[in-house]
């Protein structure tokens, strides 16, 4: 499996990744399955959050890694309403009970909200000198909170944000302020929001299903070979499938080429830059 310093630490880390948002939606015995296949994949790295489900998600997560944690990249997230400095140690507690683990690899602000950034911060510190968790970051982050951070003298490991072929806003200022600045860029929601976009009738799934062809591909993994065109990107697409697991694990060696890369461009451009951050 493909791996990638992750941002500020000196993990490699699987850069295609196991979403789980509503993961406990349905089936757990097929979800624990997926994801324990996913992890024998290389798809070592598991992103969860306290918002999902209330914690269930997190739960069926440590049902799934239970035994298997060492090998394992975990992240949850901490809502933005438990971000002040004692809410956000208090809130790693639950995740770490809900996950079974002693240790995150990375525990990340879910969104920004009305917490000055100081006091997360000084919580994710505490919690690193705990040993509690191993790295922080931030999720949905504009170039501003961006600065923001960088002004109190720290940059988190990664920042997450909405990231596909149909939604590139993040690449205005946030991916190029990552890149300048050694921080991971973490694709949630990689495969679309829309299932025109792997449409073959519609004029965009189209060219996507074109490439696939050449490469005998689907346009899941081309979807997902294109985020991974640069070398600071992670993805974490869901996985409560088998049969989208052993898909995702395989957009690993997919090389495209610079004529693929070229036909993706112009069927979906980047656009104009937005007014603010694109989130789901």
């Amino acid at each position: 499996m493909l791996k990638r310093r992750f941002g500020n630490t000196t993990r490699e880390v699987a850069a295609i990744g196991q979403g789980s948002w509503q993961i406990e939606d349905g089936n757990t015995a097929l979800a624990v399955n997926s994801l324990q296949a996913g992890i024998d994949l290389g798809l070592t790295h598991i992103d969860t959050a306290e918002m999902y489900g209330s914690g269930a998600a997190e739960r069926v997560i440590g049902e799934a890694i239970r035994g298997r944690r060492d090998g394992v990249f975990l992240v949850s997230k901490v809502l933005p309403t438990n971000a002040s400095e004692e809410g956000v140690v208090q809130a790693c507690e639950r995740s770490l009970a809900n996950l079974g683990t002693e240790v995150l690899d990375s525990y990340l602000l879910h969104w920004p909200g009305r917490t000055p950034l100081a006091e997360t911060v000084a919580g994710f510190e505490r919690l690193l000198r705990a040993g509690k968790i191993l790295s922080w970051g931030v999720s949905n982050f504009d170039l501003a909170l961006l600065e923001q951070l960088k002004a109190l003298g720290v940059l988190p490991a990664c920042n997450q944000v909405l990231y596909h072929l149909g939604q590139r806003g993040c690449e205005h200022e946030v991916l190029p302020w990552c890149i300048a600045h050694g921080v991971a860029l973490v694709a949630y929601t990689p495969l679309g929001q829309s299932k025109a976009m792997h449409d073959p009738r519609q004029s965009q799934g189209r060219v996507l299903h074109e490439v696939a062809k050449r490469h005998g591909a689907s346009s899941r993994q081309v979807a997902l070979a294109w985020l991974l065109r640069n070398e600071q990107v992670f993805v974490i697409p869901k996985a409560a499938q088998l049969a989208h697991v052993i898909e995702n694990a395989g957009a690993a060696k997919l090389p495209l080429s610079s004529d693929d890369l070229a036909a993706l461009e112009k069927a979906f451009p980047r656009g104009a830059k937005p007014r603010e951050l694109p989130t789901a």
